[in-house]
């Protein structure tokens, strides 16, 4: 794993399951017609968002090491970020939100190494470098934005999903890889779409994750900051996209005032978006995410809390009113008048505190699950958590006593006490039995022949959050996505096309100035007359060295070009009228 990236004191403090998902940039894949993007978006947002941008923006640019010639080299952005606490990754397109939200909590951004093909250069539904390395990278050089990138994601990560949630994300990520994979079937693209499109509108409830997504997609993807009049752009989906940094200023997009509504706002990530939300400073920012946290069963747990957890058939945590935290599938509850009073997993499951698994109590330990009661005991006014070693003694809860509990909820707990652990509050945390029977009321729920049973011991659940208490407790390292970024082979058409590119390259780079431009707009015009982005490559170093003949023979091919393709009229204007008013970027 350690030779898929270059590390440092930041990425050293990942836990093993997030560095699955890190890949090799490897910078040399990127073709001169790759640079010309890069080159072509960067400077056309550098001449735009210096005006519409937050402030952060631009000087963000210098701290973060973004160039506007180059795509960034993930090694050189890394020696820059980590002097404000960040680091940056590469990964293969989308990965999973409780990923991506966890690297953010270790101040790490996950950047899409792939970048967007010549045809989608305004716009691209696949994350790539652009996105993320121009989107998000400038705008963490202001601390109080970085602190909230850093506080999502530490919030995010412990948002429980849905059983559909995951089978979303799998379809998004298909339909974000054919839509940018070259010579995609239209056909294929409409049943990707129809797919996600399907799911979108059954998705049932809203899972705490597809609403916290939501404050995602309005704050750190596509938000304003300042005033509804007047916003200003710190999105990363707007600061990279060309087309939707200029459309989302005009007045058909409606600016709304965030606040914790923008939770239930869905979207859709093919789409440029109807409306955005202004928040009137970065600050607020935090003001609505703990608003939201406050609403997730991190915080509330409850029978609400354990329920998620079951429908997301997936790993997570419950933490009782004891601190003891139960990891493991959740498959069950047994409920009465709306509170918990007895929780089931099925398969491993591990006991910890603080996030640190119990000595005796891990996955190995409980194979097979692990089930217990929560509450009160019945008649007894005193939580057995509350109880002071007098007070177990009263009630013979105390080692080799045969014992029977009755709780309130009806639970039975009867067995022969071995022992018990207490947390460093001196509270009982849990109960260890032999020749033990669980019931509730006919049903059983253990037998003595099944070993021994471990009680846990808590009047409520507390707290309920996805993934384990200790990231050591499980093997995590599991992920495998049912599609990867397509790269297809070129043709020798294609090549040529990169070669020429690579001539006017090393040509402005001054690592070849013997190359005849003339010859290659020649080429260009017999072999690739459709291309735009090579004539305004070379009518940019032809307009700096005053070349007016050269000059006007690329403004008429690329006349022509417009002609045959109107479609890309517009973008070969702004090149041209970057050059003409001779910005410096």
């Amino acid at each position: 794993m350690s030779n898929l990236f270059e590390s440092n004191e930041i990425l050293q403090k990942l836990p093993k399951h997030l560095k699955q998902f890190i890949k090799p940039q490897n910078y040399e894949d990127y073709s001169a017609i790759d640079q010309a993007v890069w080159r072509y978006v960067m400077r056309k947002n550098v001449d735009f968002l210096t005006d519409v941008a937050h402030k952060s923006y631009a000087e963000g640019l210098k701290q973060t090491g973004i160039s506007v010639d180059s795509i960034p080299n993930m090694y050189g952005m890394n020696r820059i970020l980590k002097d404000i606490g960040w680091a940056a990754v590469a990964v293969d397109g989308f990965i999973p939100p409780n990923a991506f939200m966890e690297f953010q909590a270790y101040n790490v951004l996950v950047i899409a190494s792939d970048i967007r093909q010549l045809e989608h250069i305004e716009y691209t539904p696949a994350p790539d470098i652009i996105h993320e390395g121009a989107g998000h990278a400038p705008i963490i050089a202001n601390p109080e934005y970085a602190e909230y990138l850093r506080r999502f994601g530490e919030i995010g990560c412990k948002a429980i999903s849905s059983a559909k949630d995951y089978e979303l994300y799998e379809a998004v990520r298909h339909l974000s890889i054919i839509k940018e994979a070259p010579n995609t079937l239209e056909t294929d693209i409409v049943l990707a779409e129809k797919k996600v499109e399907d799911l979108q509108q059954n998705m049932g409830k809203p899972s705490e994750m597809a609403l916290i997504r939501n404050l995602h997609w309005w704050t750190v993807e596509y938000g304003l900051i300042g005033t509804i009049e007047n916003p200003k752009i710190y999105g990363a989906g707007l600061l990279s996209s060309i087309g939707e940094s200029a459309w989302c200023m005009t007045d058909e997009v409606k600016k709304l005032p965030y606040s914790i509504e923008a939770t239930y706002k869905n979207f859709d990530i093919t789409k440029p978006q109807p409306q955005l939300f202004v928040t009137p400073d970065f600050a607020h920012l935090s003001l609505i995410l703990e608003e939201f946290a406050n609403t997730m069963s991190l915080r509330k747990g409850g029978l609400s809390g354990v329920n998620k957890l079951i429908n997301s058939n997936a790993l997570g945590t419950i933490e009782l009113s004891t601190g003891l935290q139960i990891s493991g599938v959740f498959t069950n509850v047994i409920e009465q008048n709306g509170q918990t009073i007895y929780i089931q997993t099925t398969k491993e499951t591990a006991l910890a505190y603080r996030e640190k698994e119990l000595v005796g109590h891990g996955a190995k330990n409980h194979q097979d699950g692990f089930g217990s009661p929560i509450g009160k005991l019945k008649g007894i006014n005193l939580a057995i958590e509350d109880m002071s070693p007098r007070d177990l003694a009263a009630y013979n809860i105390y080692e080799e006593q045969n014992v029977s509990l009755e709780f309130e909820g009806g639970i039975k707990v009867s067995g022969e006490i071995i022992t018990g652990k207490r947390n460093l509050q001196g509270k009982i945390i849990l109960i260890s039995f032999k020749n033990c029977t669980v019931t509730h009321n006919d049903t059983i729920l253990f037998k003595p022949e099944w070993g021994n049973y471990d009680m846990a011991v808590g009047k409520d659940v507390v707290s309920a959050f996805s993934g384990p208490a200790d990231l050591n407790s499980f093997d995590l390292i599991t992920h495998k996505t049912s599609s990867q970024t397509i790269h297809i082979k070129k043709s020798e058409k294609q090549l040529a096309l990169e070669a020429l590119y690579q001539q006017v390259r090393d040509y402005r780079n001054g690592k070849n100035t013997t190359i005849s431009r003339t010859k290659v707009l020649e080429q260009l015009i017999e072999k690739h007359p459709n291309d735009w982005l090579l004539a305004i490559e070379l009518y940019e170093l032809a307009f700096k060295g005053d070349e007016k003949k050269l000059c006007e023979n690329i403004l008429g091919h690329l006349l022509t070009v417009k002609q045959k393709r109107p479609e890309v009229g517009r973008l070969i204007d702004d090149g041209l009228g970057i050059i003409n008013q001779k910005t410096i970027v």
